[in-house]
């Protein structure tokens, strides 16, 4: 394996320790290491996604959803984790740009 494809696989998998690492320690709903941890692995799978792409022409079987997600502001404490909400108007545009309705 190329030294920059093995460089950045290990930075990867390194990231993804973190973040659980981060979880397990979570001091809370709004523990800012989390965030970070988790960007930072968005990050490193980027980084890893785009050497394999231009030292192989390879890409991985994962998507990473660039769709920045705005917090509730209806004060409702039963919303779903930030990283997990899905933004309606967002669906009704995937909706109308394919064509499914």
């Amino acid at each position: 394996m190329d030294s920059n494809a093995h460089e950045a696989l290990r930075l990867l998998v390194a990231a993804y320790e973190e973040h659980l690492a981060a979880i397990l320690a979570r001091r809370g709903d709004e523990d800012a290491s989390v965030d970070d941890a988790y960007d930072s692995l968005a990050d490193a799978f980027d980084r890893y996604e785009a050497v394999l792409d231009v030292e192989y022409g390879e890409t991985l079987p994962m998507l990473l959803d660039d769709v920045e997600l705005e917090e509730p502001d209806d004060g409702e404490d039963d919303a779903l984790d930030a990283h997990a909400e899905e933004d309606e108007d967002v669906l009704d545009d995937d909706l109308d740009d394919f064509q499914l309705r």
